[in-house]
């Protein structure tokens, strides 16, 4: 017998999603659904003791299609996915992804260096590097431990 977790929040977000599903169908657009709408990649970012890095999906997106500004402590990331030859559309089954302008922004912490952020591109996964400033690295300090002096050194007691 399988041990199955209880979550009580399933069925609502069960019926959340029928509601989307229902309510999406219902206004999306019949025809062309996807083609050229504004559409938000996957973002995964995570952090260790150096920096702070996002990998964003950006998927048939060529790297110099790709804008990245920081201003005050706001990094934003813009772009746009094209559709490969439109004119050919007809010939088309089908089209679920989404094609179109991009923008994601991201408010940078006060630990971020702005000024050394650095962008690689690979596979369609886009990896930016926000190293942190030094000053806010965390710093380990050894406890210095006094050598006993000579004289404080007991001397041997003789019984």
């Amino acid at each position: 017998m399988a041990i199955t977790r209880y979550d009580p929040f399933r069925d609502l977000f069960r019926l959340q999603d029928q509601l989307f599903k229902t309510f999406g169908e219902a206004y999306a657009p019949r025809e062309e659904s996807g083609l050229t709408a504004a559409w938000t990649p996957a973002v995964d970012v995570f952090e260790d003791a150096d920096s702070i890095t996002l990998k964003v999906e950006l998927p048939e997106v060529d790297a110099k299609d790709v804008d990245i500004q920081v201003e005050a402590n706001q990094l934003t990331i813009r772009g746009e996915r094209k559709l490969e030859k439109a004119e050919e559309r007809e010939g088309y089954h089908r089209i679920e992804r989404t094609y179109g302008a991009f923008s994601r922004s991201f408010t940078l912490p006060s630990t971020v260096d702005a000024e050394h952020i650095s962008a690689e591109s690979r596979d369609g996964v886009l990896r930016l590097v926000l190293p942190k400033r030094a000053e806010t690295k965390p710093r380990q300090i050894k406890v210095q431990v006094e050598a006993a002096r000579p004289s404080q050194v007991a001397a041997p007691s003789k019984h």
